[in-house]
């Protein structure tokens, strides 16, 4: 009997802390009872604070959403595309400088960028009116006030907040204003970049051509220059000189956008070097100029150059018109669809929805507030409770150096 007592006794202590007394036992009608005798307070305080909160939302300014929609640039088939493959070896040019692979994010960014921002600054004095020291604190000003997104229908739409609706519809309607005039420098649509390509290399061409000429007349004609009728030979050589450097120039367009690898950047080497055994031996068939006068041959020789540079030039030069043509076919590069206005209803502060959040959260709060208090009022009733709650103090103050 004495033993079993013993083992009893053994398996009580072996129990975790709180289980050994009854005490300390928390059941569900302690919680029950502790709410109802603080019920008054976990009911009217909450609505204290709701109420106080809805009056202080009053006093919150409106603020008041401006939205405009429009259709960005959009890339289209230029006139220039089907006639790409008569050019020969140009043709993978305006694939190499055009294409956009996601206008809407390229668009999004243009508009959070620097300079368009800056442009917003000062234009709408937005330093003072956000009370910004420096043009970054405004622009993070801007970043916080204004939504731009576009959606699945290809329409992108900027919101912006603001306590003055009219000026809200000022400033989501100047980033469209603004975006316009940055288009304006930049090239960004198929047929601008094409433009812009084809006239630096047209330049290119045409300083050469000129230079190829003056050269050309420099060497003077003889009689047994024109016996010797370098044009049905060389022309054909220059040509294909100038094929090999069209071709190379779009060797290395291409690897800005294709692995050596892939089968269109083999198919363009394979027709690079049929070019260069084209060239070689044309190169063979045209008769020598040694043993001729020292003139000829230089004249032959100016006249190929001068072949190849002309070349060059009528195809940059066809090139560039079919751009220009393309980019006067656009048009105007953003389409409005919903200019911004002046909203007429604000869409915050919600004042129903801060007095809901504002009495739950202190509902909670009082809630805990009651349960943390009985649980001090229950521990200061216990001997070893206080004991404990004494010594937490003293090592609290130690820690603080108040001790």
């Amino acid at each position: 009997m004495s033993q079993s007592v013993n083992d009893n006794q053994n398996a009580d202590n072996n129990l975790p802390m709180g289980i050994q007394d009854t005490d300390y036992e928390i059941s569900l009608l302690d919680l029950l009872q502790t709410i109802v005798d603080n019920l008054r307070l976990l009911v009217l305080g909450p609505l204290a604070v709701g109420i106080a909160a809805l009056g202080i939302s009053y006093l919150i300014p409106p603020t008041y959403t401006a939205k405009t929609q429009f259709l960005p640039p959009q890339q289209q088939q230029s006139a220039a595309a089907s006639m790409l493959a008569s050019l020969g070896s140009l043709g993978g040019l305006a694939g190499a400088v055009g294409g956009i692979k996601n206008p809407s994010d390229q668009f999004i960014a243009y508009m959070k960028s620097v300079t368009l921002q800056d442009s917003l600054i000062d234009r709408f004095k937005l330093l003072d009116r956000y009370e910004a020291k420096t043009k970054t604190d405004a622009r993070l000003a801007i970043n916080g006030n204004v939504r731009i997104f576009s959606s699945k229908d290809g329409l992108m739409s900027i919101e912006v907040d603001d306590k003055d609706p009219q000026f809200a519809a000022y400033l989501a309607n100047a980033h469209v204003e603004e975006l316009a005039k940055l288009l304006s420098k930049l090239a960004i649509t198929e047929a601008q970049q094409r433009r812009l390509f084809f006239e630096k290399q047209l330049t290119l061409a045409k300083d050469k051509l000129i230079q190829s000429e003056i050269a050309l007349k420099a060497t003077g004609v003889s009689g047994s220059v024109l016996k010797s009728n370098p044009a049905s030979a060389v022309a054909v050589v220059a040509g294909l000189q100038a094929s090999v450097t069209a071709q190379e120039v779009k060797l290395g367009a291409m690897r800005g956008y294709l692995a050596e690898t892939a089968p269109d950047f083999k198919q363009a080497m394979n027709e690079l070097a049929n070019l260069r055994a084209q060239l070689s031996k044309q190169e063979k068939d045209t008769p020598s100029t040694s043993g001729k006068a020292t003139t000829e041959g230089d004249y032959i020789t100016k006249y190929r150059e001068f072949k190849y540079n002309e070349t060059l030039y009528e195809l940059f030069s066809k090139q560039f018109e079919l751009a220009k043509i393309d980019e006067a076919r656009e048009g105007a590069v953003i389409q409005v669809l919903d200019p911004a206005q002046a909203p007429e209803r604000k869409v915050k502060p919600k004042k129903f929805m801060i007095a809901i959040i504002a009495t739950l959260a202190s509902g909670f709060a009082l809630l805990l507030f009651v349960f943390v208090r009985q649980a001090l009022a229950s521990a200061g009733q216990d001997s070893e409770s206080a004991q404990k709650w004494a010594q937490l103090k003293n090592s609290f103050r130690r820690a603080l150096g108040l001790a």
